[in-house]
Order: structure tokens, then C-alpha cells, then sequence
């Protein structure tokens, strides 16, 4: 099975200081064919004016992710938590048995561009967590690097789901396979740069599906891919 999500096609919300664009269903955007896939629930991109952002709001039995393409956030939560997360980094929040925290764009004339991303946990009510940490580009280039996955192996951190998400920098003319392991699904989003897939070609923002087969794609303008595997 293959399945391609365009970016285009993806809900859109424009608020002024927020620009968001949705690859399934949330908040005022409702498409029953796109609700999400597998655990995997939400993942938006997000564009935030400078000194802009989410006040403090709850969050429960969710494993959140950020991964901030350019700029940054400043994070604040009540687990007592205040960072700031720079572009090529990550974060994980486990909202568990609740979480309140707040988003907000520290900079006085920078745009903040980020991914956040939803996996919906096997079990509620855990102790809520928090981690960041960075992920230049140097290390990511020319091989996946674990994000999160359900044991926090290689470097990565932990979720409470049977999934796990990796990131890699690909430079021009550079291919790689993309398996979808017998009974799993494999999401693959284009985070930055453009990639041919068959004839297809792959711009920031697009995504495709795969279960039950492999693909070859190539790199046509530097950029990332973050690839899900999910139970």
C-alpha cells in the first residue's frame, strides 16, 4: 500500500500571528479520511510571528514531539521546566496524567518554524516527562537518527508506543530505500528540500504512506526526511 498526502492538501489555518498547516484532523479541520495514522495523530507545521505564541494550556495522555526547523521557543511548564528550543533540535513531552505548559516565540523579529507531533500513548495516566536536546545537522547527515523509539535506544528518548521516528539530512543525487516491515506502517514526511519517489516529486510539506512494500527515492535539493515506523 502507498498513499501520498500532499502539502497543499492538508488543512490550512491562518489566525495572523499563526499560520498552521495540518496533515490530519484538528482543531477546525475536519477530514474523516485523515484523522490520523496508526498512533500517529497529529503533525502540523507551524509558523509563529516573533513574540507570539500558546499560553499556558493542559495536555493529557499524549506523547508530544517538536522538532523547530528555524528559530526558536521558549518553553515553560508547570513540571517546572523552562527551556528554550533552538532550530535542529528536539523535544519530547509526555503529557501523561496532565501537563500544563506554554509555547512561545522568544524573538523580536524571527519567525518560528516548527513541526509538532502527536503519537497517541499505549497506556494513560503516566507520570508526566520532558527532554530536548540537539541534533546538528552534521550528525544526521547521511544516516537516520532516532528521535524517539520505545526503548529510548541510540540517543534517543522514550515514548509509550510501539513507534519510532527518525530523521536524516540527504544531499543532492543521494538515495536510500524506504521498507515497510511486515505488519508495521511507515510515514514519511518532507521536512525541508525536494526528492524524487518513482515519478513523483516530493516538495517541503509532503508525505506518503507505505506499508507492505519498499520504495527508492532520491535527493534532488538538500534537505531532511523524518520517517515513522509504527506498530
Amino acid at each position: 500500500m502507498f498513499k501520498l498526502r500532499r502539502a497543499d492538501a492538508r488543512g490550512q489555518a491562518d489566525h495572523g500571528w499563526l499560520r498552521s498547516a495540518h496533515t490530519f484532523s484538528f482543531a477546525n479541520f475536519y477530514d474523516p479520511q485523515h484523522m490520523g495514522y496508526r498512533s500517529l495523530r497529529v503533525l502540523n507545521e507551524d509558523w509563529v510571528a516573533p513574540r507570539r505564541g500558546f499560553p499556558p494550556h493542559p495536555h493529557r495522555d499524549m506523547e508530544i514531539i517538536t522538532w523547530v526547523i528555524s528559530g526558536a521557543v521558549a518553553h515553560e511548564d508547570n513540571m517546572g521546566n523552562r527551556e528554550v528550543l533552538r532550530a535542529n533540535e528536539v523535544q519530547r513531552m509526555r503529557a501523561g496524567r496532565g501537563v500544563v505548559h506554554s509555547e512561545v516565540n522568544p524573538s523580536a523579529d524571527e519567525t518560528l518554524h516548527l513541526l509538532q507531533i502527536w503519537i497517541l500513548p499505549q497506556e494513560g495516566g503516566l507520570d508526566p516527562t520532558y527532554d530536548q536536546r540537539p541534533v546538528p545537522v552534521e550528525e544526521r547527515r547521511g544516516r537516520w537518527v532516532p528521535l524517539v523509539t520505545p526503548e529510548g535506544s541510540e540517543g534517543s528518548f522514550d515514548i509509550a508506543q510501539d513507534a519510532s521516528l527518525s530523521i536524516r539530512r540527504f544531499l543532492p543525487d543521494e538515495s536510500d530505500t524506504i521498507t515497510a516491515l511486515p505488519g508495521r506502517g511507515t510515514w514519511v514526511h518532507v521536512v525541508t528540500g525536494a526528492f524524487q519517489l518513482d515519478d513523483t516529486l516530493l516538495n517541503p510539506g509532503d508525505a506518503f504512506a507505505l506499508e507492505g512494500e519498499r520504495r527508492a527515492l532520491t535527493c534532488v535539493e538538500e534537505g531532511d526526511l523524518l520517517c515513522f515506523d509504527l506498530g
